[in-house]
């Protein structure tokens, strides 16, 4: 692979624990699975490097045996792992997960004081974004620590200062952080950003919006493209010239939904290596959808995530094209 990858992201690698029983709260002794790789920024670049594209991943593992897994699962499915750094006396993140029978989860973050939460500037190299085509940012990322949000604002300035794309998941953890202090850190990051990929509260979070539609047009002030992630109800794409609703891949008529970790981040993976690629809009919206889809199918954050194959045979099953 090359040195230079085009697509980028950067942040928090981490494993993630999870109850074996539904409606079984951490508060008490129980059996658990895992440890299943994970993170955010993590599980869009594993996702993208699925659909064959060109990528790369800036961020810091422990050197253990869970930076052994989140490692190995990026490099596996083709990621670049130069710029993955084993940062001594550090452990890695994890996160410890229950899910509720209302589709809800819990989650404990061991984030901020492990291997992530050391993510700085100097891990960022100019020489490696010098190809970049789009950035990907998370606003987890943005919350682990200072040093990885200054890491992000970094990354984003050299992308930006030479003519690649930022795209930016606002992907709110206000379990890490307050919602004030979640809007103050986003705001440099959605003033150059190009693609913002929220969920309709988060929208409403980052501009004190209620209704999701106009918040997405009020993030339109400094943005190109606003995609409003709208889960089983598929997705909107907002521009100042259109607004187009795109429904989701019917993945429901041959798959059962299992685990919906990790299906926002799939989704942005799919639009974004899109749209980077040249297609539309309402195709690159399409994709993400599909992407999406495949990622609440098997239990595990990255495990859902398809390979073109997968989708091709999909596809056939159920008689649907993303280009219909």
């Amino acid at each position: 692979m090359s040195d230079m990858p085009e697509i980028v992201s950067i942040g928090e690698m981490l494993v993630e624990i999870m109850r074996k029983d539904v409606d079984v709260p951490l508060d008490r002794p129980a059996e658990f699975m895992g440890p299943y790789p994970s993170g955010a920024p993590a599980i869009y670049i594993d996702a993208a490097a699925r659909l064959a594209a060109s990528t790369g991943f800036i961020g810091v593992l422990g050197p253990d045996e869970f930076g052994n897994a989140v490692e190995r699962r990026l490099e596996e499915d083709g990621v670049d792992v130069s710029q993955v750094k084993r940062r001594e006396g550090q452990t890695t993140g994890c996160a410890f997960v229950a899910y509720r029978s209302d589709g809800s989860r819990k989650f404990i973050f061991h984030l901020r004081y492990s291997a992530a939460g050391t993510l700085s500037p100097e891990d960022v190299s100019e020489d490696y974004l010098s190809g970049t085509k789009l950035l990907h940012l998370m606003g987890s990322a943005l919350s682990v620590s200072q040093t990885s949000r200054d890491a992000c604002y970094k990354a984003m300035r050299i992308v930006k200062s030479r003519g690649g794309l930022v795209s930016f998941d606002p992907n709110l953890r206000p379990e890490l952080l307050g919602v004030e202090k979640v809007r103050e850190i986003c705001e440099p990051v959605l003033k150059e950003c190009d693609i913002v990929l929220p969920s309709g509260e988060e929208a409403s979070m980052l501009t004190g919006i209620d209704d999701a539609d106009e918040a997405c047009r009020a993030l339109l002030k400094n943005s190109k493209v606003v995609v409003l992630k709208m889960g089983s109800e598929g997705c909107k794409v907002f521009t100042n010239e259109e607004e187009i609703y795109v429904p989701p891949f019917p993945i429901e008529r041959v798959m059962e939904r299992v685990d919906p970790t990790g299906a926002g981040d799939c989704f942005d993976a799919g639009f974004t290596t899109s749209y980077a690629r040249g297609s539309s809009l309402i195709d690159s919206a399409r994709v993400g959808n599909t992407v999406g889809a495949f990622a609440i199918t098997k239990l595990g954050p990255m495990e859902g995530a398809p390979f073109p194959e997968d989708i091709r045979r999909v596809e056939r099953q159920i008689g649907w094209n993303w280009q219909d």
